[in-house]
């Protein structure tokens, strides 16, 4: 990211043992109640995110600050895809398509062809697949492997030819097999998973097809405190996430973020208000490209677009400072570009993902802070993050060293943040 130098020594300031950026002119802030942020963090990570709060925080500032958080494995332990996946082949909801090829761009003809042999003789085009039943377990766990592997039961690639650096089709995937739903259907769908995951005891499986899968998800209390933390402080907060829309939707009540405030994977509908298996597009890409969700530079985008209303190809392009977040939260590669674009402090919640955790433990601008995850943390990782070879996967899949904002090299970083709690 390019910046004046001198313009943003300007406005920094020292705090602890990190840098804030000082706030813009704000208005009296003597009847604000201070806000307090729970504790259950790591090392001085609470003083960090107070002295976040204390800084920006206002009842009285016409232009709220913003605070924008990853959801899956960042407020909430696993992954509410996943669950609502899950939900949908045990309960057969997902519809069988005309042509498993017309369900994703990306898919490579060995899936299509997977897919039809096992689902084909289930049932007609349109109508739903039996998955959660005994004739229907080969096409749930063919989905499944699909999905969950990026690749066939017999371990031939799945997807092709997607940009790395705006989409992850996987994911993408989830939220094309909804075709033929609406959003209020889905939202059903999703509060049906939540109920069953939120009841299920940590550790908890499921069976999908003839395989089993992870049956349980719990919010991080620290994380839905600190959400309401920042809202009593005058912040705007979101959530970005590369789970579908209505799905997350339901689960961010769960923390007081209402759909408004929700940027998911975006179906486009029928005029019936029917999802479609195509998504909605941001920056330079059209509705039905399908190649910009909510991933790396895509959630750069979709962020630009929908909290700062940024239009057309500047959507994709670094905001200056006061058309950016001051806070972000994130866990994964996924998050990369909307924590960098972060203005005042980054908060990383360690699952020993590579170019997040070189770029967090490189800390170059002090504004990054790293915490373990708050239930089942990782291990320590036993080597290093390879930083200055492979850490960075570049738009068509090739490794590289990880840079800094500079083009320096970042070198090999040690994973020092792992302690369990």
């Amino acid at each position: 990211m390019r910046r004046n130098r001198t313009a943003t020594l300007a406005l920094i300031t020292a705090t602890g043992s990190g840098l804030l950026l000082a706030p813009p002119a704000q208005a009296d802030q003597t009847s604000c109640r201070r806000a307090v942020v729970g504790s259950g963090w790591y090392g001085d990570n609470q003083a960090r995110l107070q002295q976040l709060v204390d800084r920006y925080g206002t009842c009285g500032r016409r232009h709220k600050p913003v605070a924008v958080f990853d959801w899956d494995n960042t407020v909430v332990k696993n992954d509410v895809g996943d669950a609502t996946m899950y939900w949908l082949l045990r309960n057969g909801k997902i519809r069988r398509p005309a042509d498993w090829a017309t369900t994703s761009r990306f898919l490579t003809p060995a899936a299509v062809t997977a897919l039809a042999d096992a689902c084909a003789a289930l049932a007609r085009p349109g109508e739903p697949l039996p998955t959660g039943a005994a004739e229907g377990a080969g096409c749930a766990d063919e989905i499944n492997a699909v999905y969950g592997t990026a690749a066939t039961r017999t371990g031939a690639t799945a997807f092709a030819g997607w940009d790395r650096r705006t989409t992850e089709p996987s994911y993408a995937w989830l939220a094309q097999l909804t075709q033929g739903w609406t959003a209020r259907e889905i939202r059903g769908f999703a509060a049906a998973a939540r109920t069953e995951n939120l009841s299920a005891p940590i550790g908890a499986t499921q069976q999908v097809g003839t395989g089993t899968a992870t049956g349980w998800v719990r919010y991080y209390e620290q994380q839905r405190d600190l959400v309401g933390t920042l809202q009593k402080s005058g912040f705007d907060v979101w959530i970005s996430s590369a789970s579908p829309q209505p799905v997350v939707e339901v689960w961010a009540k769960g923390v007081g973020i209402d759909a408004d405030h929700v940027i998911g994977i975006r179906n486009t509908t029928t005029r019936g208000g029917k999802f479609t298996a195509h998504l909605q597009g941001c920056g330079s890409v059209r509705d039905g490209a399908d190649t910009m969700i909510t991933y790396i530079d895509g959630k750069r985008c979709w962020i630009n677009k929908e909290i700062f209303g940024v239009r057309g190809a500047d959507a994709e392009e670094v905001q200056p400072a006061a058309r950016r977040q001051v806070f972000a939260a994130g866990d994964s590669d996924t998050d990369i570009s909307f924590l960098r674009d972060a203005t005042a402090l980054r908060l990383v919640v360690n699952r020993n993902k590579n170019e997040l955790m070189c770029r967090a433990y490189d800390n170059s601008d002090g504004r990054w802070i790293v915490n373990p995850m708050f239930i089942e943390p990782k291990q320590r990782k036993a080597t290093p993050y390879p930083c200055a070879t492979t850490g960075y996967v570049d738009h068509d899949g090739t490794k590289g060293p990880v840079l800094r904002s500079d083009a320096s090299v970042i070198p090999d970083q040690t994973d020092s943040v792992y302690q369990a709690y």
